[in-house]
């Protein structure tokens, strides 16, 4: 077997037991688990990433999103009502327009987090 292959595997087994049982306390419950990896399934998709960052910098109703993204309304509302059930995305209605911006700061920092971490060299 080529060694290059199996530079980053440990070469005996091995557990360090304390940092296990550290580690182990604090671990995350399940449920929380699961929702943390459905809200990157859902960030997991183009199109929302640019509604995302669309709405990152200012509140746009589903036409101007549409408009923005050059895709049809009816796509983006169904992408907004997957951002909304997850609550990364809220809307308010004025009148007959239905304007969407982002949830909270929570939304934005990881948004920012995650394009400082694909632009640091």
């Amino acid at each position: 077997m080529n060694s290059k292959i199996m530079d980053d595997v440990c070469e005996v087994h091995c557990i360090h037991e304390k940092s296990v049982s550290a580690i182990k306390q604090i671990m995350l419950e399940k449920d929380i688990v699961l929702n943390i990896a459905d809200v990157f399934k859902l960030l997991g998709d183009p199109t929302r990433v640019e509604i995302i960052y669309a709405l990152s910098h200012q509140e746009l109703c589903v036409c101007d999103v549409a408009a923005v993204l050059g895709i049809s309304q009816s796509a983006v509302s169904h992408q907004l009502r997957l951002l909304r059930n997850a609550r990364l995305v809220k809307f308010r209605k004025q009148g007959k327009i239905v304007y969407y911006s982002l949830d909270d700061s929570h939304i934005t920092n990881l948004f920012n987090e995650c394009l400082e971490h694909i632009n640091h060299r």
